[in-house]
């Protein structure tokens, strides 16, 4: 999968006893904005575009970055499509209802 274009959903539930985990989740939404990748947010999940290697990293960044705001534990969902034969963009699965 190398250097191909995927799709990565990642859905992040932190948990924290003092901090709102919604607050917990912007702070995730915004390293996924600060990485250059091509995302879409949804209600329960975010859809990054990019290389495996680059979405994996950034879904690394998310958890470390919910950690820092003061997460006391989290879940983190990831889904992965990719294809064996060409790339998958969020545009191809999304024109229809944009």
């Amino acid at each position: 999968m190398k250097n191909k274009v995927v799709n990565v959903a990642v859905q992040v539930l932190p948990v924290a006893h003092d901090k709102n985990s919604y607050a917990l989740v912007d702070e995730a939404i915004a390293v996924i904005e600060r990485s250059g990748v091509s995302y879409r947010v949804t209600p329960f999940e975010t859809v990054m575009e990019g290389t495996y290697e680059r979405l994996m990293a950034v879904v690394e960044e998310v958890q470390a970055a919910c950690y820092k705001a003061g997460a006391d534990t989290l879940m983190c969902y990831v889904k992965i499509q990719s294809r064996a034969e060409g790339e998958v963009r969020i545009l191809d699965k999304m024109e229809k209802y944009d």
